[in-house]
């Protein structure tokens, strides 16, 4: 089925805006590089982790050899010490993609991180930038006082946001709290006057990668032992010891397991069951997140490295003269 936002007439004469989506360890960096090189495309992360520049092996980032191939775009552009957002991504690569069309390539965008795919397709509200100093005394409270009473602390302030959310949501609590408190309006007032036009217009075209989940979490298990043969450990270990824990880097998919290890907290083989079995359980959630939440113009049953060059003809009948 397609699903194409056909915009104006200068738009529709742009290339199509490919999206490859799917669960992790599911071949969507693979199949997005062979996808590029067939139809002349360049590749556009959206994975919120693969932003980070110093956890190239931990979030299982193109290697060089591979960015080598075709170009690539937003990988790797941040500090682990920088706080990376749905709205800082969508501010950086709108340009990104704009550019690739106008340059007459294709505009693949691969990730696994669904809030940034609803992003660019939905928009964000316009948010403006909280002080440092707001965020760091909403964080300093909940360090003090504790889950619940900051939970409280919420709940006075911004009610229906509270009862959204659990008071273990650490984050999520002290954003929403620093939003109401530097804007003076609550998250869910900023969402209800988001822009009604899209951040881009199409067309788009979706390609969701839904592996069986059996082979998938196999895939998971020895996605595990290749990283650390290749330096995961060493690549947690080089993480600055100070940053603060709650950054989003530092919960990245097996961090807080090998950082425990490192610290003489568990044993390896037990930080590697754990970060597999939540890593698992992450896919799972993604897994359902793309069958409810996203709308597939293209499902693959199978893994980004097995598909077939039948898919790139697929694409080229569907979007004749543009390859």
């Amino acid at each position: 089925m397609q699903n194409v936002n056909d915009g104006s007439a200068t738009i529709v004469d742009q290339p199509p805006i490919l999206v490859i989506a799917g669960p992790t360890a599911s071949g969507k960096s693979r199949l997005a590089i062979l996808v590029a090189e067939a139809l002349g495309g360049e590749i556009v992360n959206a994975d919120s982790m693969q932003v980070y520049r110093e956890m190239a092996i931990l979030t299982a980032r193109p290697s060089s050899a591979d960015e080598a191939r075709v170009p690539h775009h937003l990988y790797g552009v941040q500090s682990v010490s920088e706080v990376s957002s749905a709205g800082a991504w969508l501010k950086a690569a709108v340009p990104v993609i704009d550019d690739i069309r106008r340059r007459g390539r294709w505009p693949i965008v691969c990730g696994g991180t669904g809030l940034y795919l609803k992003v660019l397709r939905e928009g964000i509200a316009p948010i403006p930038d909280i002080p440092a100093d707001v965020i760091e005394e909403a964080r300093r409270f909940y360090e003090e006082k504790g889950a619940k009473a900051f939970h409280l602390r919420l709940a006075a302030v911004d009610a229906a946001a509270a009862d959204r959310l659990p008071s273990a949501d650490r984050q999520r609590l002290i954003r929403t709290y620093a939003v109401k408190q530097a804007t003076g309006r609550t998250l869910d007032e900023w969402q209800a006057i988001q822009s009604a036009e899209p951040p881009l217009r199409g067309p788009f075209f979706t390609i969701v990668l839904m592996p069986p989940r059996d082979e998938l979490y196999a895939r998971i298990n020895q996605r595990f032992e290749v990283m650390l043969d290749t330096g995961a450990l060493e690549e947690v270990s080089a993480l600055n010891s100070k940053l603060d824990i709650s950054l989003p880097a530092l919960k990245a998919l097996g961090v807080p397991e090998f950082r425990r290890y490192l610290h003489g907290q568990c044993e390896l083989a037990d930080a590697i069951a754990i970060a597999q079995k939540g890593t698992r359980n992450f896919a799972k959630r993604q897994l359902t997140w793309f069958r409810n939440q996203l709308t597939a113009d293209l499902e693959i049953k199978g893994f980004g490295d097995q598909v077939d060059e039948d898919i790139y003809c697929k694409i080229a009948a569907i979007f004749p003269g543009r390859t």
